[in-house]
């Protein structure tokens, strides 16, 4: 059993966790003030949270992820268990925060916010992105196995103590550009234990995420596949079996000489990383040997960088609507190019096995 599905002519009910009476306060106010919320109670920590979920019945729980008695990892596995119901976790801006909140989303929460400091700007920037992140929870498609995204099964998962080769400088003719936004950290978990580790080509993962959350990222997904998973730094070649993550807060652009070029300009669809950015850079370059993923995420970004792909005889690969949590940046590449192989998020590394094998043919 689920909650309720979120009806557009009433309010979205909010159920909020935290054991900070600052931060239900201030979580209360902002969503109080966005309009179209309703605070329907509040919790101090996950056993709190759980019980008053299974009560109260919200649409949406923001979950804080450091607290008392039970953290905000465990609440999440506990109410997808019992009541999936979609979850945004509040955490702090730091490398453990971003760890946790790592580990949160793969057992099942859709989205998250960083906590701010005491200072005006932070908390205007809260008020910002959890109303929206918020919103775009209430519309969330939680996996159907209980709320949670399956752990990678039968793929290429690296054992633990395994000691494997670094790339071995080959610089990849193939380049798979993965975009992926609300959703998207399970998603790249699915996908990249899966990918082949024989297929010729480098690849980029741009997943909408703030710094300290990339970098996090990146090591995870490292442990997932014998490719090699880092986040991308100023300069680094896009080499075979090398996959690179778009740091947090810079666009990632690939240079004719191959490498790739960090920049602050101003965001793209309100988000830097950018996967139209990238795209829009690695069209060019990579023209047929292009292949372009868009997976899971709200909006647009992606949209226009796959159509250049697609132009310059690359491939566009995009996760169905049934898979995605939310299906807004597949649907609107796949809308953007006149040919999308569109599969479920299983299918995906296939997809992009079967695309860079049939391009080096060409």
């Amino acid at each position: 059993m689920s909650a309720a599905p979120v009806s557009e002519s009433r309010p979205i009910r909010v159920l909020v966790v935290d054991d900070s009476p600052f931060m239900r306060h201030t979580i209360r106010r902002i969503l109080t003030s966005a309009g179209g919320f309703e605070v329907v109670g509040t919790a101090v920590d996950g056993v709190d949270a759980v019980r008053q979920a299974l009560a109260l019945r919200p649409d949406v729980v923001t979950m804080d992820v450091e607290m008392p008695r039970m953290d905000g990892v465990q609440a999440v596995r506990e109410l997808m268990a019992s009541l999936p119901t979609p979850v945004v976790m509040v955490s702090t801006l730091t490398r453990r925060g971003a760890e946790v909140t790592l580990q949160a989303l793969e057992a099942g929460a859709v989205d998250y916010v960083t906590k701010p400091s005491s200072d005006s700007q932070d908390l205007y920037a809260l008020s910002e992105s959890l109303a929206a992140a918020v919103r775009r929870a209430a519309v969330a498609r939680l996996n159907r196995r209980n709320g949670r995204t399956p752990p990678p099964s039968a793929g290429h998962t690296r054992q633990a103590g395994t000691m494997l080769p670094p790339p071995d400088g080959t610089p990849a003719t193939t380049l798979v550009v993965i975009g992926s936004s609300t959703g998207g950290p399970p998603a790249l978990t699915e996908v990249v234990s899966h990918l082949n580790p024989e297929t010729p080509a480098g690849y980029i993962i741009v997943q909408h995420m703030p710094p300290h959350f990339t970098a996090a990222l990146a090591q995870r997904l490292d442990g997932l596949t014998p490719l090699s998973v880092r986040e991308a730094a100023e300069g680094d070649a896009v080499l075979e079996r090398r996959i690179l993550v778009a740091p947090g807060d810079y666009h990632l652009r690939v240079s004719a000489d191959r490498k790739v070029r960090l920049e602050q300009s101003p965001p793209r669809h309100g988000v830097r990383p950018s996967v139209d950015v990238t795209l829009e850079s690695v069209a060019p370059v990579f023209g047929r040997h292009a292949v372009a993923v868009i997976l899971t995420g709200m909006g647009r970004d992606g949209a226009t960088g796959a159509r250049l792909v697609e132009d310059a005889g690359g491939v566009v690969i995009v996760q169905d609507e049934r898979t995605s949590v939310i299906y807004g940046m597949p649907k609107a590449a796949k809308e953007s190019v006149q040919r999308a192989v569109e599969v479920p998020l299983h299918a995906v590394a296939q997809a992009i096995d079967t695309a860079v094998r049939v391009g080096v043919r060409r």
